[in-house]
Parts: C-alpha cells; structure tokens; sequence
C-alpha cells in the first residue's frame, strides 16, 4: 500500500493492517527458516508496511 491508501484509513483499520502484516511477516520469517521461502524481498517489503503503518497511526494519534 502507498503512504496515502494509509491515511485513507481509520484508526481502527490501520491497526487491523498492523496485526496482519506483523502475522504475515512472522509466517515468512517461519517460512525463511525452514528453506520455503520462495521470495526473500517481501520480508523487507512487509517490514516497510509496517513501519509505514505505524508512522500514519502515531501521525493520526497526535493530531
């Protein structure tokens, strides 16, 4: 997701999108060391999401 599909979001919504990211990353991470991992970037790509995420949430809480 872009930084402005972020903002488009609620609070609620953005963290909903935390949670799954965080899930979705713990399954790579899982996959990556048991050799399944058959794409390494997305764990960076998902790392981003999150901290995009949060960034958005921690902007939106202190507005």
């Amino acid at each position: 997701m872009k930084n402005k599909e972020y903002r488009d979001l609620s609070t609620d919504e953005l963290v909903s999108q935390i949670d799954g990211l965080k899930k979705e990353l713990f399954n790579l991470r899982f996959q990556a060391a048991t050799a399944q991992l058959s794409n390494p970037m997305r764990i960076r790509e998902v790392k981003r999401s999150i901290a995009r995420a949060k960034t958005i949430l921690t902007q939106k809480e202190n507005q």
